[in-house]
């Protein structure tokens, strides 16, 4: 029975996984209630919603991290009782996460039949048969590769299709997919969306999770979506529009959202003022070689590029955490910025783009998070001011909206868009001038996105100068007053906004490479 047979069959054919009524607390908060979920064989089922909707919760329900409080799972109509992962694994529910959970260090085949290894008859691991396995999983997705090879040694794209062989050949009836594209390039995605549709034709389920909309109107046959712990809908992905699903997810009337926008930033914080930051011909180690660009009170100024253009080293160099070899960096009392401490005490933040590796302490508490840089501040006789402190913290987790048990509560507990939120809590307490930006909405929903843009214009309205650096094009067209492109650690034209389109970014782009990658809409 192929793909199509299974997606023609309609409601009346046993569902491969039913899960209803789902509940879960934490410690008296509620994170499902009533949820519901319902996968066919042979589909590729999206679901969305919110960071904090309850999306990763239902998931590890499903795959026997946590015990539900509420509810039922059935598998092919009958009960399905899971309470580790490993009993999912053995149920044929296989999950391949966004931070892949291989052993870099050991061969691709070991990793294949970890914990499942053939043995010959004298209860020895049967290797022969273990790599010839293993190259016949990845033959059928057409990688032909060394199996004895260190696993870390291969790109992550290969990894990301060891996971996926990994799942067959545990004899995966459901294979979830968490952000598998997030760190794949183009050609990478194609070769796993052919991946998908293999595993599809074979009767193989997938339950898909990604920001990016547009994934999910190529792969996805239905898309469920969940808002605050409950499910809202689920629909053919057809059958809906992305302007439909953004309104379901947020809860708001979609012509709200489609005149407020999703991605508006620029304009309708007044005209700028006087120049605040002069950067000129800049150089450093990590691949500048002559960027120039100015930032203006009340200005929005992108910085464009490809991959490698410079964009992020640019944004490093300003904040003083490399050196420059050349080129000057001032603001407009004179000062030279050299180091992070420099450029705080000259009132200059830096949201930086790895929020896990460069930004929170996941082990610290909110309040710890959010106070970080500003602790000399709060200090009266050698002291921390601890009731100052909470007012502080408590004016920005109700200023920002971050979703949170309590102010104590670690940062690692939070979603990806509450702890971006934290971070920029973290800056705006220390009241800016000029807020760099680098990449402020990768990896949020677009609820948590649109949150953070209307939190950063009303700033910028205010007299926030901001630095905005990020991959997706419109994120720039529409959020910049000025877009400064680079290619090969040089500034080589500058974009002005209003009228600026992404074609003209793109062309401006390929004027000065070979041709642009292509960039994906985030959900």
């Amino acid at each position: 029975m192929n793909a199509l047979r299974f997606l023609t069959i309609g409601n009346d054919m046993t569902d491969l996984i039913e899960m209803e009524g789902i509940g879960k607390t934490f410690a008296g908060i509620v994170a499902l209630n009533d949820a519901r979920l319902s996968i066919r064989p042979g589909e590729v089922h999206a679901i969305i919603g919110q960071n904090g909707a309850g999306k990763s919760t239902l998931i590890k329900i499903l795959t026997g991290v946590y015990r539900r409080s509420a509810g039922d799972v059935r598998m092919n109509g009958a009960p399905l009782a899971i309470s580790t992962p490993r009993e999912a694994q053995d149920a044929g529910i296989a999950t391949i996460y966004q931070e892949l959970s291989l052993v870099p260090l050991r061969s691709v085949t070991e990793n294949v039949v970890m914990g499942y290894e053939p043995r010959t008859r004298f209860g020895l691991i049967d290797w022969t048969a273990a790599h010839a396995r293993t190259r016949e999983i990845l033959a059928r997705f057409g990688v032909d590769i060394d199996v004895t090879r260190q696993l870390g040694s291969y790109s992550t794209a290969v990894q990301q299709l060891v996971a996926i062989a990994r799942a067959v050949s545990l004899d995966a009836k459901l294979v979830i997919m968490d952000e598998a594209t997030s760190s794949l390039d183009d050609q990478e995605i194609e070769t796993l969306f052919a991946v998908i549709n293999t595993l599809k034709a074979t009767g193989v389920a997938v339950l898909y999770i990604s920001h990016f909309l547009d994934e999910l109107y190529r792969i996805c046959d239905r898309v469920t979506i969940m808002r605050d712990g409950q499910t809202v809908n689920t629909h053919r992905v057809a059958e809906t529009t992305k302007l439909g699903l953004v309104s379901e997810m947020l809860g708001r009337d979609a012509s709200e959202i489609q005149a407020a926008g999703l991605t508006a930033l620029s304009g309708g914080h007044g005209e700028p003022g006087e120049v605040l930051l002069e950067a000129t011909e800049i150089r450093s180690k990590t691949g500048l070689r002559g960027a120039s660009f100015t930032l203006r009170r009340r200005e929005i100024v992108g910085l464009g590029g490809l991959l490698g253009s410079g964009r992020t080293e640019a944004a490093r160099a300003v904040f003083g955490l490399d050196p420059l070899t050349g080129g000057t960096v001032r603001l407009s009392n004179g000062a030279p910025l050299d180091t992070p401490a420099a450029a705080i005490a000259m009132g200059i933040g830096f949201l930086t783009e790895d929020r896990k590796a460069d930004g929170i302490i996941p082990d610290m508490s909110v309040r710890e998070n959010i106070t970080l840089a500003m602790l000399p501040r709060l200090k009266r006789l050698g002291a921390v001011d601890r009731e100052r402190e909470r007012k502080l913290v408590q004016h920005y987790i109700d200023a920002l909206q971050i979703k949170t048990a309590g102010m104590e509560q670690p940062i690692r507990e939070l979603s990806g868009g509450n702890q971006q939120k934290v971070l920029l809590a973290r800056w705006l307490a220390l009241e800016p001038e000029i807020l760099i930006l680098d990449e402020p909405t990768r990896g949020v929903d677009v609820g948590a996105k649109f949150e953070i843009q209307s939190i950063i214009r009303k700033q910028v309205a205010d007299g926030l100068s901001v630095l905005l650096i990020s991959s997706e094009f419109e994120e720039l067209v529409e959020g910049a007053d000025r877009i400064v492109v680079l290619q090969d650690g040089r500034s080589v034209t500058e974009l002005h906004n209003p009228g600026v389109t992404e074609s003209a970014l793109i062309g401006a782009m390929a004027h000065h490479a070979d041709a642009p990658d292509t960039k994906r809409s985030p959900l």
